[in-house]
């Protein structure tokens, strides 16, 4: 089922990016690659999808994504602030509208205190500055059905940013420019009031 839920995501999530032009980064790890495969396993793709970058050792977050060292040491590869970093290093390096990052544990071993088998830390990001993360705990349900819930979880992330409010090329400055009609208004005259004439004094 996890299988053809993604090709339908996958399709559906094509079809919305092109009609509003948007284009699209993954930045996987737990995954290995399996969100770009499954968006770009649909024909005539490549309109969307720009790359993948699949960064399963903490060298390659840092080296590939930049996420910061002190990241990584403080919070743990997964995390959601190493997701969220690893979701706007790829907007960032990649210069695309939308980009999506998986960092878990898919099993079955790499399980350490407070983070169980089947933890999946999710992080989407827009360039319009939106950025999303959800976790999940899907249990240690096996690594290949933890790797394909991911996948369509990674897909309706992206879905659902793609919805939002429109990622323009450049930011629409239309509106904050249109400056109000002025009223123009000539200058005021300082007019002396006369004063009336003063009795003659005697």
């Amino acid at each position: 089922m996890a299988g053809s839920d993604a090709r339908a995501l996958s399709r559906s999530l094509l079809d919305l990016c092109r009609m509003r032009k948007l284009t699209i980064a993954t930045a996987e790890s737990c995954t290995g690659g399996l969100v770009a495969g499954a968006l770009t396993d649909i024909p005539g793709s490549s309109d969307v999808i720009d790359r993948g970058f699949v960064t399963y050792s903490n060298d390659a977050k840092r080296a590939m994504l930049g996420v910061e060292a002190s990241t990584l040491t403080n919070f743990g590869a997964v995390s959601k602030e190493t997701a969220t970093a690893m979701a706007v290093g790829a907007l960032e390096r990649a210069g695309v509208d939308l980009a999506v990052a998986i960092t878990g544990i898919a099993g079955p071993g790499g399980a350490t205190p407070g983070k169980p088998v089947g933890l999946v830390h999710f992080a989407v990001a827009a360039r319009d500055g939106r950025i999303v993360h959800r976790e999940h705990r899907f249990g240690a349900i096996g690594r290949t059905a933890v790797r394909q819930r991911s996948v369509v979880e990674a897909l309706r992330m992206l879905m659902d940013l793609a919805r939002g409010p429109q990622v323009s090329a450049k930011p629409n400055r239309a509106a904050a420019t249109r400056l109000r009609p002025r009223v123009t208004r000539s200058p005021r005259r300082h007019v002396a009031k006369r004063r009336p004439p003063r009795s003659p004094r005697g």
